[in-house]
């Protein structure tokens, strides 16, 4: 997870996750959305492919880079431990049983206790 943070935490590396969001691209395509040297891009290439962000194939003279999703699955999974989602979803859950409940109890005219006290 470290090398994926690492990898994540400089702009030009982000801006090449979004890029091939869209698509696979050559690393030259790449090339062309940064004002640095292909070198420079390359060697960003290389950190997002060690970090397993991207996975690059070779197809006739071109090296092509596309996300490997299973990576972003992972992180998305470390990061979900943080997110409120989870809590308000079980929350939410919690509250539609018991409207569920309150008016299963209004038809049948009292609360879940009322027909045991009729029989005691």
């Amino acid at each position: 997870m470290d090398e994926v943070a690492a990898a994540i935490a400089d702009p030009v590396r982000r801006r090449i996750l979004e890029l091939l969001r869209e698509r696979p691209l050559p690393a030259g395509r790449i090339a062309e959305h940064f004002e640095i040297s292909r070198p420079a891009v390359s060697r960003h290439l290389r950190v997002l492919r060690e970090s397993g962000l991207v996975r690059d194939a070779v197809v006739g003279r071109e090296r092509r880079y596309e996300l490997a999703p299973a990576r972003f699955r992972d992180l998305l999974r470390w990061l979900s431990q943080f997110s409120r989602a989870e809590l308000w979803e079980r929350r939410f859950d919690a509250l539609e049983t018991e409207v569920h409940r309150t008016r299963r109890e209004r038809r049948t005219g009292g609360s879940p206790n009322s027909s045991q006290e009729r029989t005691a």
